[in-house]
This record gives structure tokens, sequence and C-alpha cells, in this order.
């Protein structure tokens, strides 16, 4: 027996061994780590003699060659933090001269999962690269030539919305902080209320009246206007027409705002127009697109869940479609339609703050392939405009001030935000009434485990709220030197639940948040359930060995502190020892020795509960720290816990009770299976003891004869 467990031992170390030795390497090849600013400014202003503190509002640096001025420097993210692709924002420095010339762009840090797995990070290194000599007063798109007072520069095949993203995040920081400097003129122009739907306006039409009257716009390209837009690129003789084909239809769309009822009425019907209104939601508003020849909805939104031939714009807002956005036509019903290959209604979510009574134009994209991956495109426009019976617009009036970024934060999360409180709530009102709740056994359970599913689905892959000890150094560093809470608060979940564990940890100690609000282990501890459910055989280490197993996570914790002190981002690469970005960030959507670590320690769970909690996890070992302030000792013990009774040490799946019944609040994970046992008088021994006791007195009770 000595011997099985002597080799399952070696198993499990050297398992562990193999996976730290795989990953950290590993880190090279598919990590793309944060790069330091200062260097990069130095490569961009080779001539600067100063580079100030990065200060103000916005946050700059400014750049001195003596006692002048030659530039200044900011981050997207300190200005524009706009998510990309993963979620996550491409945080990138901008340099541009006193005149509003942009010096260049780098990429500091990106989290890119498509470019990281499959696209040449240098491409992305180049895109940036392009901003150089343009602009900041400048329109800048994506894709295509210059036309239209537009500067419209190179795409990135299979990356397009990440590149997009880039875009916006550089002129919109760029403007802002060029405002800020007196570069550019500030434009506090007037804005157009949020116009009304009037739901009551509607005349029998035919097609031919709505797209005469303007209610139906149309876009049409011939293959002359698309050969001549792709001229100065390098697709321009890419798909060329011949002279006589010239005049080819090349595409035909029709487009219309649909939920304006005499448009949507007139081409659905009513009882179709009336299933359109009942499905969108308040703010939200639809648009339908009827198409001939190059098709608008590609097949983009097939691999990616995005069409990449079409947005609408509006504005400074650019509304791109997915797939959950768009619903296929079948037919129309009003008279005189001419026949389309392509029928779409395209939803615009409440979140695009979209005015039905401002103009907007539909862009139509046409890419042409220049290799076996790159493309090129250019863009084509299509204005509409409400008619004025359509819609009631408000008065003009001033804008209101920004919100701030955290505040535009707080306010998108606000759903998130609420329904977290509400679960913090519910956890808090459980653990006060925990010697109520756990004397019924069977609602405990079950409300664990609902509870725990709700942590796994909405906290870690729905919301992204999983702590790690990255977090914890990144607080120490910033405590250290200039602190401030906007770095914080700019992510709400992630805020909330470092203030409930700092709640927790002073009243409870760290077991609160490990056992209840911490995704990875709510996620490992539901698979050993399910397999001691379907009968598994479960795997425990000798106690000797497992006490000395817990020094692993301190070790390990100790080491990344270390790393923190020389270098965050050195710490942040090694602290992929937590598999908590691949699991719950990138959702497994990533490079396969970080998939295969990841399953691998939930593949344990089958076996043994809570391996990685137990022996691995520095951010555990790291809130384990607080057990010494903790204010209160809920878990309740008796004289005979440990000696002679081992019921509760025996049933504690994670072995947090020492032999001697004493439990180690620095491992234990407070799921109150203890307590459980300790309520109930037909598991824990010296309740049966004392109830076999009471039975007996009873028995030998004499009854009282009452003499008349």
């Amino acid at each position: 027996m000595f011997n099985v467990l002597k080799n399952k031992l070696n198993f499990y170390i050297t398992f562990t061994v193999f996976l730290l030795a795989v990953i950290f390497p590993a880190q090279a090849l598919f990590v793309s780590p944060p790069k330091e600013p200062l260097p990069l400014i130095h490569e961009i202003f080779p001539q600067a003699t100063l580079v100030s503190e990065k200060q103000g509002d916005p946050l700059i640096w400014t750049i001195y060659k003596d006692e002048n001025v030659i530039g200044y420097a900011f981050e997207t993210n300190d200005i524009a933090k706009i998510p990309a692709y993963s979620g996550e924002p491409v945080n990138m420095l901008v340099a541009i001269s006193p005149s509003g010339v942009y010096l260049g762009a780098r990429v500091l840090e990106h989290h890119e999962p498509i470019i990281l797995a499959g696209i040449p990070e240098t491409k992305l290194h180049t895109f940036a690269n392009q901003y150089e000599n343009l602009k900041v007063s400048d329109r800048l798109k994506v894709g295509g030539n210059k036309q239209d007072g537009i500067i419209h520069i190179d795409g990135l095949s299979g990356a397009t919305v990440t590149v997009m993203v880039m875009n916006v995040a550089i002129t919109k920081a760029a403007t802002k902080v060029a405002r800020s400097l007196g570069i550019i003129s500030k434009s506090d122009s007037i804005k157009q209320p949020m116009a009304v739907v009037l739901p009551d306006v509607f005349e029998k039409s035919s097609w031919q009246t709505l797209v005469g009257d303007g209610s139906i716009r149309r876009l049409y390209l011939d293959r002359k206007t698309v050969d001549e837009a792709f001229i100065g690129t390098e697709a321009e003789h890419i798909e060329e027409a011949k002279p006589e084909q010239k005049s080819d239809m090349f595409a035909d769309i029709y487009f219309a705002q649909i939920d304006l009822p005499n448009v949507g009425r007139n081409l659905l019907g009513d009882s179709e127009y009336q299933w359109l209104i009942n499905k969108l939601q308040p703010g939200e508003h639809a648009i339908a697109l009827f198409g001939n020849g190059y098709s608008f909805k590609g097949s983009g939104y097939v691999r990616g869940g995005i069409f990449d031939r079409i947005q609408v714009l509006q504005n400074e807002t650019a509304i791109s479609f997915r797939d959950l956005d768009h619903n296929r036509l079948t037919d129309i019903y009003i008279e005189g339609a001419p026949h389309f290959k392509e029928m779409s209604l395209f939803t615009i979510r409440d979140h695009h703050e979209f005015n039905p009574g401002v103009t907007w134009q539909l862009e139509f994209l046409v890419r042409r392939q220049i290799g076996a991956i790159d493309s090129t495109f250019t863009s084509f426009k299509g204005s509409y405009d409400a008619l004025d019976n359509y819609v009631y617009r408000p008065p003009y009036i001033a804008p209101e001030p920004e919100l701030t970024l955290t505040q535009q934060v707080w306010q998108d999360k606000n759903l998130e935000v609420t329904i977290l409180f509400i679960l913090l709530a519910i956890l808090l009102v459980v653990l006060f009434l925990q010697d109520i709740i756990v004397r019924h056994p069977t609602f405990m359970h079950n409300f664990r485990h609902a509870f725990l599913i709700v942590t796994v689905v909405f906290i870690g892959w729905s919301w992204g709220g999983q702590l790690s000890v990255v977090n914890v150094f990144t607080f120490l560093q910033a405590f250290m030197s200039d602190f401030s809470w906007d770095l914080f608060l700019l992510d709400p979940v992630i805020f909330i639940l470092w203030g409930a564990a700092a709640v927790t940890m002073i009243l409870w100690g760290r077991a609160v948040y490990c056992g209840w609000l911490c995704p990875f282990g709510a996620l490992q501890e539901l698979i050993n359930v399910f397999a001691r459910y379907i009968k598994i055989p479960q795997f425990e280490l000798p106690w000797a060995v497992h006490e000395r197993l817990w020094a692993i996570k301190y070790l390990i914790l100790l080491g990344l502190f270390g790393l923190s002190m020389e270098s965050l981002a050195t710490a942040e690469q090694f602290a992929e020892i937590e598999p908590f970005k691949t699991t719950f960030l990138l959702k497994f959507d990533r490079e396969w020795p970080f998939i295969i670590y990841a399953i691998s320690l939930l593949v344990i769970n089958v076996f043994n509960r809570k391996f990685f909690c137990r022996y691995l996890c520095p951010l555990g070992a790291a809130l384990s720290t607080s057990n010494s302030i903790r204010l209160f000792s809920w878990l309740r013990r008796r004289p005979e816990c440990g000696q002679p009774c081992k019921t509760c040490a025996k049933e504690c799946e994670i072995q947090a009770i020492n032999p001697d019944g004493v439990i180690n609040m620095r491992e234990c994970h407070y799921c109150l299976d203890c307590q459980v046992t300790y309520f109930n008088e037909e598991k824990c021994p010296p309740l049966k003891k004392l109830a076999r006791k009471k039975n007996q007195f009873k028995e030998n009770q004499i009854e009282t004869i009452n003499v008349g």
C-alpha cells in the first residue's frame, strides 16, 4: 500500500515539475510582455535631453531638447481605453509634435489571441507605424486610399476588428491631448437630442413611392467606380474589369430604417412588422438591407460572428454587427419590389445610442486579395435621413460634460455591478445565519452548488471576475508609489471582488473568497462533486505529505513577489502558473501548453479535490497571510473533536482539519460541511452518544404513581 502511495506521489510531483518546466519557457513563444514606454520615447525622440514625468489631464509626457518642447507622448489606455477583440484594450504609446503631427505609434501591450495564435505580431507593429507624419486633425480610417478628405490606412487581414479599435483609440486619445494643449481647437458643438419614432405614421405605399421620397435609399456601384477606388493601392489591377465590363453592375444595395412604421409595415406586412417591434428592446432600432451583386454579408460573420463588409456610421460612432444582430428576410410584401439575392434585418443595440433623428451612413467595404492571406479594402457610403413626418426631433441642446473614463466604465457595467452586489448580500446572509442553515443539509448543499455554478458561469466566464496574485503585486506597487484609485476602479467587477475579499478576510479569513467567490476554485469543486456523484474513486495524500506540500504555494508566492519587485511585467509572465487567464479571460483560446496545463489541473480534480488550490495557488497563499487578523471564529468544535472523534477530519475533502481536530483556517475554504456534521445527530458521534444517554435515562425513569 505504501509503495502505491509513493508511486502516486512521485507522479504528482513529476507532473507538476514538468508543467512548470513547459509553461515558463513557453512564455517567450506565446506571451506578449508589456513594453516600457520610456525607451520607446527615446527611440522616437533620439535628440531629447529631458522627458518629464507623466502628468496632467490627460496624462502626457512632455519631451524637451534643452529648453525647447519638441513633442508629447501618451498611452492610449490612459485616455481612450477601448476593448478590442479579446475584450482587453491594445495599449499604445503615441507621440505627436507641438504642431500636431504624429511622430510615431508603438504597441506597448495587447492580449489579442488572434494575433498571438496565428498572425505574426510584427504585422501589428507595422500597422502602428503608418501613423508617422500624419496629422492629428486628419480624418483617419482603416482601409483603402486617400479620398473625400479621409486618409485610409492599410488594415490587417484577419484582424480587422483589432486594428479598427486601435485606430479609434489612437485618434480619440490624440484628439483629446491636442485639444488640451491647444494644438487644435475644442469643438463644443451642439447636438441633436434623442429623437422619437412616431408610431402612428402609416400610408399604404409601393416600392417606387418609398424609394422616391427617400424612405428607402440606394447605393449602386458599377465596376468602373470600384476599380477607380483601388487606384494607388496594391490591389489596383487585381480583379480589374475589362473596358467592356466597366459599366456592369458590381453591387446594388437598398437600405432603410425598418422600425419606422411607414417603412416597416409596407415592406414586411403588419404581422411581421409587429414581430419586429416586439423583438426590439427599448433603445434598439433595426435597418433592412436588400442586395444584388457583391455580397454585403460576406463570410466573416460565419467564422467570427462579425459582418466585416458593412457598418453604420453616425457622428463619431461606428456600429458593427455580429451574427446575433442578424435576421434573414425570406420575403417582402410591398408592391413593385425587385428581386434580391440577399435580404437581411440588422438590429442596432441600445448601447450604440443610435439616434433615429440624426443622419446616418451605411458604409460598404469592398475587399480585394493581394496574397494568400493579405488583402486590402476600400469603402463606399450611402446616407440616410428619416423623413420629418416619421420622427419627432427635440430642439438642439448644448452637449453635457463628458463622463470620466471611470464613470463611463461603471455606467457600462451597471447590470453586472448590481447582480454582483446581490450575490454578495446573499452570501453574507448565509454566513451570518450559518448555524441555522447548516441544520438543513439538503438545502445547504444544493444552495452551495448553485452558488458555485453562478460563480463559474457569471463571475468567471461572463464577467472575467477572476482575481489574480498579479492584482496583489499591482496594488502593493501602486501603494508604495503614486497611488491612485482610478487604476483599480477601471474594472468594477474586479474592484468589488477585491473589496469583498478584503472585508471577508478581516471577518472570517481568506476562506470565504477561496471557497465561494473564486471561479477557478468553484470550477474545481464542481468537477470533484460530479466525480464523487458518479462514484469515481478518490485519492488523498497521506497527512504528512499533504501537510508539507502546503509549502509549495508559499514558495511560489515568494518567488513571484521577488520578481515583481524587479519587474511587474516579468512577474505577470511567471504568474501564468495561475491558469486563470487561460480558463476565464481567454476561455481556452490560446496556445496548447497553456491549455494542457489548465485542463490537467482541472482533470486532477476528478480524483482529488482542489489540488491547485491546496498546493500551488499563490493567490490563496497571499490571502491566507490575513488569517492572524480575522475577527471571528464561527466554525464550532467540541472537546471530543480530534480526540477521540475524527469524523469531520475524515470528511473534509481538502484536508483542512488537523488530526487533533483543529481547523487550519489558512487552508479552510469555508464549505461548512464540518458544521453540517457538527449539528447532525445521526452523523456526529458526540451527539449520537448524548442521544443514547438521553434515551437510556428516559427508559430507566420510574413512572410517578398518584395516590388518591
